[in-house]
């Protein structure tokens, strides 16, 4: 009798708003037929179908995730309908509980966080990332960019906006598979060095390093950003996409040690994607629960304004805000499609499950940032020197000079 109740409310929540989804059940039975549906709903089991009588985007993905249900169709499909389906406030402007927050981010929970999402697999990243493995939102100069030509503008936007200069010193916190030291050292001239928690990007970096005979130039190491020495100090400092895991308590101590690492004079560019509610827990619809569970443990987003004013608490002057939003959304379906192309391969390295998790993680993210959900931006700021100066350019045209 239950099981009949909860089928006509989620056949009435279909009929009512119209949507082109077919649903079918266990059983075989068909219960929303559509001869030309845009997605294929598969509920393999019943526990599904209670899930969906009160559906969010969390448990929906969960579901796919754990094989309760199949979703068959165009990604992109799929997430905009879903979300039609769910009918749910995605950003939820609440007072975040951050009382927790502290244990979150220690260095080794830290560490650990940082080894479920990175340490999945080298071969697995590479089915689906350009060939320099740059995991971070691409720069796009025309719609029809490749993803390897976008990356490798992103890496000359960064580099730009920082000014490099031959035979100075940079930093780059959270250095992924190595993109932007590389690239920096071979292209710029500098003295790079990259810290990571992940061992199989340090592994990964250290290689190319030896393989492209860059050992006096450009170093990696197995580092927090809070263990970094403050001997010596950095020209230019760069973090891309790491500081989602800092954490909204410790973004003080962040920009703090930024600031240290820096010499007067010296740039930092932050990288990173920022909540698009002032005041807010996450995502709401689920969406938060399910990147803390499947994807990001850990992982903290605040208010681009937030960003601004922890660094400029710590002695750091902004200098530029840019915010890349549209350049995420169109990398991320770069990946969603790339990965799908080579989803036997990528089953084979890491299973049915986290594929599925990665596919449908990526498309919500992509969705996300042309919904405006969350947003990125890149900051680049200053360590003014004793007489408040800051030897930059005058205008910005030598980041967008051919």
């Amino acid at each position: 009798m239950l099981q009949s109740q909860v089928l006509k409310m989620v056949e009435g929540r279909l009929r009512r708003q119209h949507l082109p989804v077919a649903v079918e059940l266990w059983n075989g039975l068909e219960l929303h037929p559509l001869e030309h549906a845009k997605v294929t709903l598969r509920i393999n089991k019943p526990q599904a179908l209670f899930d969906l009588a009160r559906p969010s985007l969390g448990k929906l993905a969960k579901g796919y995730v754990e094989r309760n249900l199949d979703l068959n169709g165009a990604m992109r499909d799929i997430i905009s309908l879903g979300e039609d389906f769910c009918a749910s406030d995605v950003v939820v402007n609440k007072k975040p509980n951050r009382a927790l927050s502290w244990w979150k981010h220690s260095k080794p929970s830290d560490r650990k966080n940082i080894s479920h999402h990175y340490d999945v697999s080298n071969d697995f990243y590479a089915l689906w990332l350009d060939q320099r493995r740059v995991y971070s939102c691409a720069y796009f100069k025309q719609a029809d960019d490749t993803l390897a030509q976008a990356q490798e503008q992103k890496l000359d936007h960064i580099c730009r906006k920082l000014d490099l200069r031959p035979n100075e010193r940079l930093l780059d916190i959270g250095c992924g598979w190595g993109g932007l030291i590389l690239w920096a050292a071979e292209h710029h001239g500098v003295h790079a060095t990259g810290i990571t928690l992940s061992q199989n990007q340090h592994d990964y970096v250290r290689a190319q390093i030896q393989a492209r005979g860059l050992q006096n130039q450009v170093q990696v190491h197995l580092m927090d950003y809070r263990d970094v020495p403050e001997t010596q100090a950095f020209d230019k400092i760069a973090s891309v996409g790491m500081f989602e895991h800092v954490g909204h308590g410790n973004l003080g101590k962040y920009f703090a040690k930024i600031y240290r690492l820096l010499k007067p004079g010296g740039l930092v560019l932050n990288h990173g994607i920022t909540a698009s509610g002032l005041d807010t827990e996450g995502l709401g619809s689920g969406i938060s629960e399910f990147i803390e569970e499947y994807v990001f443990p850990g992982g903290e987003l605040v208010h681009v304004s937030q960003v601004i004013e922890a660094l400029s608490t710590h002695g750091l002057e902004c200098w530029d805000a840019e915010c890349l939003r549209p350049h995420y959304a169109r990398t991320l379906w770069h990946w969603v499609e790339r990965l799908e192309a080579q989803n036997q391969a990528a089953i084979e390295i890491v299973g049915e499950e986290r594929y599925r998790v990665w596919q449908i993680y990526m498309a919500g993210s992509a969705h996300a940032f042309e919904r405006g959900w969350m947003s990125i931006f890149q900051i680049l700021a200053g360590k003014p020197m004793a007489n408040g100066k800051l030897p930059y350019p005058l205008t910005r045209e030598h980041v967008y000079r051919n």
